[in-house]
């Protein structure tokens, strides 16, 4: 019988929403010895993820795009547009603003190869695990899978 993920999922889900102060959200990261939060609207759906990555911006400061002035006008060599993001990322002040939307997440009766093979694909640590209508249900990370290969 092949392990799924709601066998393996962590159900004690802690969740913020968008409007949560960032600072509320990083000490309950701390507090709790975790890298990662679904955020959900005011339905209970979930709209993305915050995690440490997402926090990373604060610290490692960012660098104007390259440019050069031509003719009166600017030439950017890379898109300003993404710049603007990642300032708006590293000065956000709630987790909206910082929090990477469109969260991937995974059904509770999928197989853990497969939540395995997504996080590897997509190179992340966490897949909220959703219920029919959206709703975070639990989370399995890397750490639960590889728990799940110990012990068989």
């Amino acid at each position: 019988m092949s392990k799924i993920v709601a066998d393996w999922m962590n159900r004690d889900l802690l969740t913020v929403t968008p409007s949560t102060p960032l600072a509320d959200a990083v000490k309950l990261l701390v507090a709790r010895h975790i890298s990662g939060l679904p955020v959900i609207d005011e339905t209970g759906k979930l709209v993305g993820v915050i995690s440490e990555s997402d926090l990373m911006w604060r610290e490692q400061g960012l660098e104007q795009p390259p440019y050069m002035i031509f003719l009166g006008g600017v030439i950017y060599f890379q898109n300003p547009l993404t710049y603007e993001r990642d300032l708006h990322k590293a000065l956000g002040q709630t987790v909206g603003e910082v929090m990477t939307p469109h969260a991937i997440s995974i059904a509770a009766n999928t197989s853990l190869s497969e939540a395995a093979r997504l996080m590897h694909d997509k190179k992340i640590h966490r897949l909220p695990v959703v219920d029919e209508q959206n709703h975070p249900i639990g989370i399995i990370t890397e750490s639960d899978i590889v728990r799940a290969i110990a012990v068989g």
